[in-house]
């Protein structure tokens, strides 16, 4: 029993070609946003992820590792904390901590107690 070969014409491979090539780009050119947009304030990512459709860029791209290598910074024990500063609860306004320093020691507690 022969083989089932299928004939593609040559404009259908031509066409199949450049949708890949053009999906791979858009891969490559939201791959490249996302990088970009992680790597400003925290304000504007957020603003930018809170307009993501659902687990889309969660399953597409490896989002993690994204996070983890534009996140890392170069901070050494004993290194003074980098200057941030916070909204109110009441959002009333903004705290830095260079301000709460001035006043009294700052201890930072990273950790959820819930």
């Amino acid at each position: 029993m022969a083989g089932f070969r299928l004939r593609v014409s040559p404009f259908f491979r031509k066409l199949l070609l450049a949708l890949v090539v053009a999906l791979i780009a858009v891969y490559l050119a939201f791959g490249a946003f996302l990088w970009r947009t992680m790597h400003k304030p925290p304000e504007e990512f957020g603003r930018v992820m809170a307009k993501m459709p659902g687990p889309f860029v969660f399953l597409l791209f490896p989002f993690e590792t994204m996070w983890v290598h534009a996140r890392t910074g170069n901070l050494n024990l004993g290194d003074p904390a980098p200057d941030f500063s916070l909204m109110k609860v009441d959002k009333s306004g903004y705290v830095r901590l260079t301000d709460l320093n001035k006043r009294q020691p700052v201890v930072l507690v990273f950790g959820s107690y819930t």
